[in-house]
């Protein structure tokens, strides 16, 4: 018997309509002979809902996370009930979990807790007698047996993780997508579903803005080896396999995919002394406000003073931005600029080892079409730029087109 941990995302379990489609879907895998376990999300926007009321009663106070993370864990726990149900109603023995029942106990990082371990006896003895475990994704306990979170397109990291734990033959993804495409269909109508891709590529697409599955579920599988596929609940195609590069491939692609995210800000000091530990004082105060850096660059001008760019998340731009007045004065900087209307890019690919002039080609797409380039980052599989949103869609087009990715 082989054994597959499924997914199912908001959209796909949005109105019980969608629950029983899901049912059906599970129930056809068992008949097949296949043992299932489930992890499912809040249905479509639940969890969003959730959010918006918490932030009414004024829940960003840190003191309030615990009861941020029993509210927000609600949400799945209502479509595990839900589909359970359903399955039970069909014919099938089946079985609800929350996080904490299965055990999957986390840190007490509070609405960003991190799994430490999950232990699977009762899930392998349901599988045992046949039964169906439908289990609550995105939720965990920590050791006191608080109710934690973790973390927005948690569920996608539960499942990653029981896979592993569990030794199953896959993790699937179900979304209302039918793959991993080599950029947003939304933005590029040539776009392609990819049939295979590396854990390494899919590591960087989801974490530079390809939102069909959490980077952490991709680490997960990735360091315990457990294929994910990435499939449409709405459809019989067979989607996207993730898993180990095929060394046997003689010529990879140069590229496998494009990512953008709009959601980035720039902030930028300016004038400020060349001398050891500067960057230490400024990033320290927004590192210690849980504020995420991404992209940094830092360039000395001939008088020895340093102008020193990052970039963050368009939603802590404020945040930063009031932490970096204050810091200005401590380091001596002239002043401090920010923007918070740019977008970063991202070429990526494991042929980008073997194939030089990825990134001179890229730029001149990007001249010949007027765009400025306002930051460059690069890594061995993958070369991110920052331009201004308004011009985001138009580069992503003429990328796509210059690369081929339209072609198989």
């Amino acid at each position: 018997m082989s054994l597959f941990v499924k997914k199912f995302g908001g959209t796909s379990l949005a109105t019980l309509d969608h629950i029983k489609r899901v049912a059906e879907k599970i129930i056809k895998a068992r008949d097949q002979g296949d043992d299932v376990v489930v992890v499912v999300s809040a249905m479509g926007h639940e969890t969003d809902r959730l959010a918006t009321l918490a932030k009414e009663i004024g829940a960003n106070d840190s003191n309030l996370h615990r009861e941020v993370d029993v509210l927000l864990s609600t949400g799945e726990q209502v479509t595990t009930a839900l589909l359970t149900m359903t399955l039970i109603k069909m014919g099938c023995q089946a079985k609800s979990y929350t996080g904490g029942q299965v055990s999957i106990t986390t840190n007490t990082v509070h609405t960003k807790a991190r799994i430490l371990d999950i232990n699977v006896d009762k899930l392998q003895a349901d599988i045992a007698k046949g039964t169906i475990a439908v289990v609550a994704g995105f939720q965990g306990v920590d050791e006191n047996q608080n109710i934690t979170t973790i973390g927005r397109g948690g569920s996608d990291t539960t499942a990653a993780a029981l896979a592993s734990v569990l030794g199953a033959d896959e993790c699937q993804i179900y979304t209302d997508v039918e793959g991993v495409f080599t950029t947003d269909p939304r933005v590029v109508e040539g776009a392609r579903c990819l049939s295979r891709n590396t854990f390494e590529e899919m590591l960087e697409l989801a974490s530079l803005g390809s939102r069909v599955l959490h980077s952490r579920a991709v680490e997960i599988a990735s360091k315990y080896k457990v294929p994910i596929r990435v499939l449409s609940t709405f459809s019989d195609a067979e989607g996207t396999l993730i898993t180990n590069e095929d060394n046997e491939t003689m010529e990879k692609p140069i590229i496998s995919g494009i990512a953008f995210t709009r959601d980035e800000a720039k902030l930028t000091v300016l004038g400020v002394p060349d001398i050891p530990g500067v960057a230490a004082q400024i990033l320290g105060p927004v590192s210690d406000a849980n504020v995420e850096v991404d992209m940094i660059v830092q360039n000395v001008a001939a008088d020895k003073s340093t102008d020193f760019t990052f970039t963050v998340r368009r939603e802590d731009y404020d945040a930063a931005m009031k932490i970096l007045n204050k810091v200005a004065n401590d380091v001596g900087a002239r002043e401090v600029s920010g923007d918070n209307k740019i977008a970063k890019l991202s070429l990526v690919g494991v042929g980008m080892r073997s194939h030089a002039g990825v990134a001179s080609k890229m730029f001149q797409v990007l001249f010949d079409e007027s765009i400025n380039i306002q930051m460059i980052s690069t890594s061995e599989i993958k070369i991110s730029v920052v331009v201004a949103e308004k011009y985001i869609e138009l580069a992503v087009r003429a990328l796509h087109s210059a690369f081929d990715l339209d072609k198989d």
